[in-house]
């Protein structure tokens, strides 16, 4: 070889050009196509979905944004304010990393995601707690949606099922966040508390506790269902891990069965117990009163009787005839007043929201029950107007048992033509008996 082919040689040896890098996106997609079944690849995927599974302070920050929306939203008992509030709930992945760590068997880290959770949940319950006590300065209002979300309703918990197995599966397969499976969750969980605390500041009855009957049913249902999940998906649970997963889906089987079984959560309302009063009741009459018409003699028949006793002037008196004076009562005729009570005009509860209307024992005053829709009822045009809203008093047969309270007037259809509310002169009454002698 020359010297001058030597010269035209490179001084550097020739490299092969490099291929170009997937980017980074598709290489986690790629990467998350499949779980793996290695064990070293099962424990880099268990650690990564870890670290992004521990809670961070946005968790805490947007817990208590929704916590003070989803309060607003029942005091105002607006559907779009609570579910603008569920839109601002925090990711729920602290929920998964919770069932990595029974998978797992981390007691810390199953500690650490379960404080996590517990202080957003505080932070909502805090939320309706202070909207609560601002709904008693407001009353009467309506408040539907209080009442709704504090019952079990299986539509419901069919969506919370998909919505925690879809939770699971997209957070296991991409690093992408699952915005709407999350909101699933949040919903499950968020509102049924501050239902719960939003009643127990308002003084509604039963409803705080039935909230939060609702929330643990609805945390035992999703967490049991996003833990076969992610055995479904082939990650080995450890030896600790094992023991822990049943000994949690148990605990999950016994709140399940204890709660449903139970009926306490369930859409069943408690009856007031009453007592039915007859109205037409006669007024006793005295024992002194006499109806019979016979005559009673009232005065001692008086006798004078002849004396045959001479007096200072020897003259016989003559004798005196007996006098027989006998004084009758005048006869007592009873007279009977009849008031015909009004015809009772009939209709059914149709409420456009919840499902049935707020029975209450006065117009606007404390509830009593809810009435379903297609309940009949029925008035007799006793009516008050309270700041503009016309409430009447109505009747209604439960369990055998005839309860009356005011309902809102815009919540009956009637069957029969519509009472003319209109005011009356003469005031309504039930039959009286009026003896008059």
């Amino acid at each position: 070889m020359s010297m001058q082919e030597d010269q035209n040689l490179p001084l550097e040896p020739v490299k092969p050009e490099p291929t170009t890098p997937l980017p980074p996106r598709r290489r986690r997609v790629t990467r998350r196509s499949h779980i793996p079944t290695d064990a070293a690849g099962q424990a880099e995927l268990i650690a990564s979905l870890a670290r992004r599974a521990y809670p961070s302070i946005e968790l805490f920050v947007f817990s208590l944004v929704c916590g003070a929306i989803l309060g607003l939203g029942y005091l105002l008992d607006s559907q779009a304010v609570i579910l603008f509030g569920i839109l601002v709930a925090p990711l729920m992945t602290p929920w998964v990393g919770f069932l990595l760590a029974m998978l797992t068997g981390s007691l810390r880290f199953m500690f650490e995601t379960l404080m996590a959770l517990l202080i957003s949940l505080i932070f909502v319950f805090v939320g309706g707690l202070l909207t609560g006590f601002a709904a008693r300065l407001l009353m009467p209002i309506t408040l539907n949606n209080i009442y709704i979300h504090s019952r079990l309703w299986i539509p419901e918990l069919v969506v919370f099922v998909i919505g925690a197995i879809t939770l699971v599966i997209s957070f296991a397969r991409s690093e992408d966040k699952p915005f709407l499976p999350s909101v699933l969750i949040a919903y499950a969980f968020f509102l049924p508390i501050s239902a719960s605390a939003f009643g127990l500041s308002a003084g509604l009855p039963n409803v705080w506790l039935q909230g939060l009957l609702v929330f643990l049913t609805h945390f035992a249902l999703t967490s049991t269902i996003g833990l076969v999940t992610l055995l479904i998906l082939r990650l080995r649970p450890t030896t600790g891990g094992i023991m822990l997963s049943v000994i949690m889906i148990l605990a999950f089987a016994a709140i399940l069965i204890t709660l449903i079984g139970s009926g306490s959560p369930t859409t069943q309302t408690d009856v007031p117990q009453a007592t039915p009063t007859n109205a037409n009741q006669e007024t006793p009459l005295s024992p002194t009163e006499d109806l019979s018409g016979k005559p009673e003699p009232s005065a001692t028949p008086l006798v004078q009787a002849a004396t045959n006793t001479p007096t200072a002037n020897n003259i016989t008196p003559s004798p005196v005839p007996v006098t027989l004076e006998i004084t009758l009562p005048p006869t007592q005729t009873p007279t009977i007043t009849l008031t015909i009570p009004p015809e009772p005009v009939y209709g059914k509860v149709r409420a456009n929201e919840g499902g049935g209307a707020n029975l209450r024992d006065a117009p606007g005053g404390t509830y009593v029950m809810t009435l379903l829709n297609g309940t009949i009822v029925e008035t007799y045009s006793e009516f008050q107007l309270v700041n503009g809203t016309t409430w009447v008093k109505v009747f209604a047969q439960v369990n055998g048992q005839r309860i009356e309270g005011w309902l809102l007037e815009s919540v009956i259809s009637y069957a029969t033509p519509a009472p003319d509310f209109q005011p009356s002169s003469t005031p309504q009454g039930t039959p009286t008996i009026i003896v008059t002698p």
